[in-house]
């Protein structure tokens, strides 16, 4: 039996790295792959809180941001292709599309 606060830790741990993705590398697919990172972080204390209340409500959630997460994988992607069609980059500090 897994605790639950060993779940929370590890948790935790996962959300910080992807915070630290998004914080620190500057290419736009590392960036996309850590969003994800944090968003199956969120999804284990989902699971981990509705094993302990005995509840299927945080397992249900979390369906609905998996979800979400296929949604922001297909428009990410798209932009990512769409950017290196267009500027031959995926680095986010070369992206200045929006300046004039």
């Amino acid at each position: 039996m897994i605790s639950l606060n060993l779940v929370l830790f590890i948790s935790s741990l996962m959300f910080f790295i992807g915070v630290a993705g998004v914080l620190i590398r500057r290419n736009l697919l590392i960036i996309l792959m850590s969003i994800e990172l944090m968003l199956n972080a969120a999804n284990l204390n989902l699971i981990a809180f509705a094993r302990q209340s005995g509840t299927v409500d945080g397992q249900a959630f979390a369906l609905l941001v998996m979800g979400f997460a296929a949604a922001e994988v297909a428009v990410g992607l798209a932009l990512a292709v769409a950017l290196y069609r267009r500027k031959d980059t995926v680095q986010a500090d070369d992206i200045n599309l929006l300046n004039g």
